[in-house]
């Protein structure tokens, strides 16, 4: 691995885990519901860019798999936070 990729790499997964740790405070203590739907959905994103980067550390293909799957629960229940606030229920 080059040294510049190597620096980019670990720049690049101290800012996404420094967002982690951000959206993690305003999930915790923000003021409105709607603020913590969007730190969560922030959060869900961080955490995939998070497992990506350390896919491509690690030189492994298996993370990919695991930041999908994250992705994919991540949007799912967003929409079901968003739809709950707003209606009041998940299903109709």
């Amino acid at each position: 691995m080059s040294p510049l990729l190597d620096f980019a790499l670990n720049a690049g997964i101290v800012s996404v885990a420094l967002a982690v740790l951000m959206c993690s405070w305003r999930l915790l203590k923000g003021p409105e519901i709607a603020d913590r739907v969007l730190a969560l959905d922030t959060l869900y994103m961080s955490v995939v860019a998070l497992i990506i980067l350390l896919d491509i550390r690690w030189d492994t293909v298996l993370l990919f798999e695991a930041a999908l799957l994250v992705a994919m629960l991540g949007f799912v229940s967003t929409v079901a936070l968003a739809r709950y606030i707003n209606r009041g229920d998940v299903v109709e």
